[in-house]
């Protein structure tokens, strides 16, 4: 079939739909005397404000708001029929429920990013036209597309150049249409780009397969798309990259470049503003410079915590042990090696064999854990458990080790060992939605304290890679979804992604930057319980098995802690700060021994205060002070001995306050048992 003769046709199933409708035309039905034309039967569209619209002949997305009024003709992206995102060229002949997406919708920024995606591949066969493309999906923030350059190299040098092609072609405003292709048409079209061939192959034979154009570029896509690149206007390219073919470091490395785009320059100026503010708050670049860890060629993956960074990491420890002890948590810790019989009973061998590490002892294999649930069906079993006992936490800040890709490290954010604020709760089915609902609580309460917010994403049953029966599965989903719907909390659906053992509700933060961090989970297991056969007395005197939830609140206490440093800048409320109070003298000579003093008070109150007395110049350590973002700075002086009082100075603030040194420690003291509250 000729090239242009593929393109250039409309969408196969509008001819069919087309030819049938002739087809019908020519037989008329008959009732009695009367003759009914096919064509002229009418169909409603309905709208989202209850109103409906009744047509006798088909009509596309276009046409439709064109009669409701022109100015939403020109604001729309794509629409919405009966609940699918579809083009705005499509053509509706029955009755249908429609929704159209304008430029203000959340929705239509998704389209507008993957349309620029394409608009950037475009751009690259232009200025390469030997390069073959891989996936190109819209992401967080941006979008990407994996392109395979050959020998040419794109550096970041390059992205301004092509982003000055990108808005030429842009300003074409070529229409972008929806063509649709059999599983043979689309391999001989694709045919010498053995990526896009790749992805056909896998495809079921009698699947139609549409591709996208616009101007002379072509691609295999699902869509939808803006109707024309006109309004790819306010975009810019990133980074690059490199990224292997679908992930496996047995393909080939691609060039990966990343970009973003909005429908306004004031939103994407914005964005970028942000990124330049996500740069300074590196959380490597700020724990170098705030003494809180350290990296080592000797341990890649492996965190060394400094001095500071351990009394901020104890801190979040503390908090974790005193809350969870008021919520009557058991507390364990488990070992960190363990023998190869017990992950091959908890599955971990048979679907995590290749992120474990692993040792001969004694001529028997061992695993270092990468999760601390198995060692906790040890302890469980240990003990015959009534009913009664129920619900029973148990709660472990457990040491795990995962082998992650060298190339996916990035300082604390993935590491190879860190600590999981792990709990495990062991109820009966009937206790399963009064759980999730003490949880959720508890997830407000710990997540309010950092000033993070959040939602709630429940993660379904993997396709492949899962255990136990398809309809335990399904109860335990019930049961999550079930616990949401009646605490009147909204979440969205993720199939496919829930943990081999369970379905699960991710907890996604989204800190003061407006990222989003993937950190609490609560898992729903009624397969571990089966697998470690462990059971309990009902109230008949019968064995039962229980259910068990998996949880955690930090997720990783290191990625917390990274989490944390960029959602504060460093500057840690002051109960997490790692040094609370700086007291400077002014005059060692004269100043000194006052301040001595005041520092030890200070301490015995249990305020982490340093005193700095180094042979250097007030405004240095003044300075100093402010670099390493001491939340309150007290400089003493003729007047503070004199007056026996103080005078501070908060951090990010220029105003010095004068108070006598009971109302100043009893102020910080209130202030760190309230946490700042």
């Amino acid at each position: 079939m000729p090239k242009n003769d593929v393109l250039e046709r409309p969408v196969k199933q509008d001819e069919k739909i087309k030819e049938n409708e002739k087809r019908k035309e020519d037989i008329p039905f008959h009732f009695g005397d009367f003759k009914i034309d096919v064509e002229r039967n009418p169909f409603f569209i309905s709208f989202p404000n209850g109103s409906k619209k009744e047509y006798f002949t088909e009509k596309s997305l276009f046409e439709i708001a064109q009669d409701i009024s022109p100015s939403l003709k020109k604001r729309c992206i794509v629409g919405k029929v009966n609940g699918n995102v579809v083009d705005m060229n499509t053509v509706i002949s029955s009755d249908s429920e429609v929704v159209f997406i304008t430029d203000a919708d959340p929705e239509a920024l998704e389209v507008l990013r993957h349309s620029t995606a394409h608009l950037l591949a475009e751009t690259v066969k232009k200025l390469y036209p030997h390069a073959k493309f891989g996936v190109g999906p819209t992401i967080e923030d941006g979008f990407y597309y994996d392109i395979d350059l050959g020998e040419d190299i794109v550096s970041e040098h390059d992205l301004k150049n092509i982003e000055k092609e990108m808005k030429k072609i842009a300003s074409r405003n070529a229409k972008i249409e929806r063509g649709v292709l059999t599983k043979e048409e689309a391999l001989d079209f694709f045919k010498k780009d053995e990526y896009k061939v790749e992805l056909i192959s896998e495809l079921p034979e009698n699947e139609e397969i549409s591709i996208y154009k616009q101007d002379l570029f072509t691609d295999l896509c699902r869509g939808p798309h803006v109707p024309g690149t006109k309004w790819v206007k306010h975009f810019k390219l990133l980074s690059v990259a490199g990224a292997y073919w679908r992930g496996n470091s047995d393909n080939i490395q691609l060039t990966r470049i990343y970009g973003t785009v909005f429908f306004k320059k004031e939103e994407l100026d914005e964005y970028l503003h942000l990124l330049e503010e996500r740069k300074k708050r590196d959380h490597r670049k700020l724990g170098k410079q705030l003494d809180l860890f350290m990296l080592s060629e000797y341990g890649p993956g492996f965190p060394f915590w400094l001095p500071n960074g351990m009394t901020l990491r104890r801190e979040l420890e503390n908090f974790w042990y005193d809350v969870h002890l008021r919520e009557g948590y058991k507390l364990i810790q488990t070992p960190i090696m363990l023998n190869k019989e017990l992950w091959e009973i908890s599955g971990h061998w048979g679907n995590y064999r290749e992120n474990m590490y692993t040792s001969s002892i004694d001529d028997k294999e061992f695993a270092v854990k990468p999760m601390n649930c198995p060692g906790g069906m040890l302890v469980y079993k240990r003990d015959i458990h009534s009913y009664k006992d129920f619900p029973l936490k148990v709660g472990e800040l457990g040491l795990v080790h995962r082998h992650e890709a060298s190339g996916a490290l990035n300082g604390l954010f993935r590491v190879r060992n860190f600590t999981q604020d792990d709990a495990h709760i062991f109820m009966t089915e009937e206790q399963i939605v009064d759980e999730i609902k003490d949880l959720v609580k508890l997830y407000d309460y710990m997540y309010s304290v950092f000033n993070l917010e959040y939602h709630i994403e429940l993660s379904t049953r993997p396709e492949d890679k899962y255990i136990g029966e398809i309809s335990t599965w399904d109860r335990s989903e019930k049961a999550l979804a079930d616990a949401l719907d009646s605490m009147g909390k909204e979440y969205v659906l993720n199939p496919g992604d829930g943990a081999f053992y369970g379905p699960k509700l991710d907890f996604k933060l989204k800190d003061s930057m407006k990222r989003i961090w993937q950190c609490g989970t609560i898992q729903l297991d009624m397969n571990l319980p089966e697998r470690f056969d462990l059971t309990y007395i009902d109230k008949n005197g019968d064995k039962k098995r229980p259910v068990m939830l998996h949880r955690a609140l930090y997720g990783s206490i290191e990625r917390f802690i990274g989490i944390l440093i960029e959602h504060y800048a460093g500057a840690f409320p002051l109960w997490l700060a790692p040094v609370q109070i700086k007291v400077i003298p002014v005059n060692l000579q004269f100043h000194e021994e006052f301040a001595k003093k005041l520092n030890e008070n200070l301490l015995d109150h249990g305020v982490r205060s340093e005193m700095d007395i180094r042979d250097e110049k007030l405004g240095y350590k003044i300075r100093e002070a402010q670099t390493r973002k001491v939340p309150y700075q007290l400089v003493i002086g003729d007047k503070e001995v004199e007056s026996n009082n103080v005078t501070y100075r908060k951090y990010g603030s220029q105003e010095q306050v004068t108070v006598s040194i009971e109302d100043f420690i009893n102020m910080v003291t209130k202030e760190i048992k309230n946490l700042g509250k």
